[in-house]
């Protein structure tokens, strides 16, 4: 073996790659730096679904998810009762308007800051819930990418006029309106 065929066998050989390994140094290997992405991306997902994964709801759960509803809807309805209170009654009304008037000023702000936080956290509870649904969603996404591979792989499309040029017109010209030709003859007058 000569010299060349010794430089040769010191750089290639014992299944290693001088060369590829210098080069991985200064350059990043793509192959594995994708194997990397999707691993972690797998990873994220896999842990996303997992910490927003619908736990088991028994009815004392239930219940308290129906009680939860209530409020909203009470106090809009209650509003418009109030309407209705105030034109039927209007003395009845303003009695008990009176009666409001004199709540003091600090009442008023922490029933305020108790409506307040009660929101507050039905909006955080709902938030999170659209988060775990986003989650549910996203975990769908490869089976859909797949069925639109085979679907694009059947070849299903639109129907297509080919080079046929009197069906491609009939296919693309719009439809006559009788209401538009007779408003236009009478614009032409």
């Amino acid at each position: 073996m000569g010299l060349i065929g010794s430089i040769f066998a010191t750089l290639f050989s014992g299944g290693r790659n001088m060369v590829v390994e210098t080069a991985q140094v200064f350059r990043e290997n793509a192959e594995a730096s994708a194997i990397r992405e999707v691993d972690a991306r797998t990873g994220a997902v896999a842990q996303f679904g997992a910490e927003f994964a619908a736990p088991c709801r028994g009815g004392f759960d239930r219940f308290i998810d129906g009680l939860n509803r209530l409020p909203r809807p009470m106090l809009a309805l209650g509003t418009l009762g109030l309407f209705a209170a105030a034109m039927i009654d209007p003395v009845w009304f303003a009695a008990r308007m009176q009666g409001l008037a004199l709540v003091p000023e600090p009442l008023w702000w922490l029933m305020g800051a108790i409506v307040s936080f009660y929101f507050g956290a039905r909006h955080q509870i709902k938030g999170q819930e659209f988060q775990r649904s986003i989650a549910q969603t996203i975990g769908f996404v490869p089976q859909v990418v797949k069925n639109l591979d085979a679907l694009s792989e059947l070849g299903i499309g639109a129907a297509g006029t080919g080079t046929d040029a009197e069906t491609t017109l009939a296919a693309t010209a719009p439809d006559a309106n009788a209401a538009l030709s007779d408003w236009r003859a009478q614009l032409a007058r």
